[in-house]
């Protein structure tokens, strides 16, 4: 009879080569720059760069539970949805939407299909505002959105906009400025020196804890970030009139906007009509812009002049 000796043996044998070679591939793997585990997180090593697309689909499911359900498919039209409304309407995100916000269905199709929306979602509503059917707008309604965003802040912590709308919720919609700067904060360590996220920070610092200086320098440090973004661009490419400009544009306004504001309510109006002449620039309107600053003359003209600071570009 054969011995099963050598069998075993050379089972032993494989096993040991097989363990000795995942261990070489799995230590080449850690060293290898395209790999999907920079870190030990397992969703890391699971999912890798997908995680994005995730996050994207928990971030869309808010703005979904936003609109009460109420909410475009794949087969609808999509245009005035380009852009989450939960980040279009904090104001530091642009938005790209165009069209009716409520006309995606279209009309209906026959009597059993208007029949039916009687008992789907099919009114355009925003959550804070009221729902189709009962009052949405309490703080336990409004706080149920903010899981679906930390999940999606986990999955890509890259994406701005994810803290942007959060903070935005809990300073403006709960009433809670502290969870909403703990929030830009953490969102800063993943996006060192994020104009955005500073942009918002410097609202917080001005309409919560009413500390216009420090706004000041918070925004003015955020202008210094949006130069630091594109070194290599000239200020005038960056604000020309384009689709790969818009959010650019849309940015460095508002930052101006809001430093013309405060200087007005602090009546330093030399200053809040230079940083208005700068929000000109990038206006898409920028006669509006224009009327601003000739108000503030006129107004000025009542007012002993104020030494103007330099504007940050």
């Amino acid at each position: 009879m054969t011995s099963a000796r050598p069998y075993v043996l050379l089972l032993i044998l494989l096993v040991v080569v097989c363990a000795s070679l995942g261990a070489h591939l799995d230590c080449w793997f850690m060293t290898w720059q395209g790999n999907r585990a920079n870190s030990w997180n397992p969703l890391d090593v699971l999912i890798g760069s997908g995680q994005r697309l995730f996050a994207e689909s928990f971030y869309r499911e808010a703005d979904v539970y936003y609109h009460s359900g109420y909410y475009p498919s794949i087969y609808d039209n999509r245009e005035a949805f380009q852009t989450e409304h939960i980040g279009e309407d904090t104001g530091a995100v642009a938005s790209h939407n165009q069209g009716e916000e409520t006309g995606f269905m279209g009309p209906p199709l026959d009597i059993i299909d208007s029949f039916g929306r009687n008992f789907t979602p099919s009114r355009h509503t925003h959550l804070d505002e009221g729902g189709p059917t009962d009052d949405l707008s309490t703080s336990y309604r409004v706080a149920e959105i903010l899981p679906w965003l930390k999940i999606a802040s986990k999955l890509d912590p890259e994406d701005v906009k994810t803290y942007l709308v959060m903070a935005y919720w809990l300073r403006s919609k709960l009433n809670q400025p502290t969870e909403a700067e703990q929030v830009l904060r953490e969102g800063l360590r993943s996006n060192h020196g994020n104009p955005q996220l500073l942009f918002e920070l410097g609202r917080i610092d001005l309409d919560a804890y009413h500390k216009p200086n420090r706004a000041r320098a918070v925004w003015e440090g955020a202008l210094r970030s949006w130069v630091e973004e594109k070194p290599k661009v000239p200020l005038a490419d960056r604000l020309k009139y384009s689709n790969e400009n818009f959010d650019d544009r849309f940015l460095y306004e508002q930052l101006y906007e809001h430093l013309a504001d405060l200087e007005k309510q602090q009546t330093n109006f030399n200053a809040a009509i230079a940083d208005l002449q700068m929000a000109k620039r990038a206006s898409p309107k920028p006669e509006d812009v224009q009327q601003q600053i000739d108000d503030l003359k006129r107004e000025a003209s009542g007012h002993d002049p104020a030494a103007g600071r330099s504007p940050p570009l």
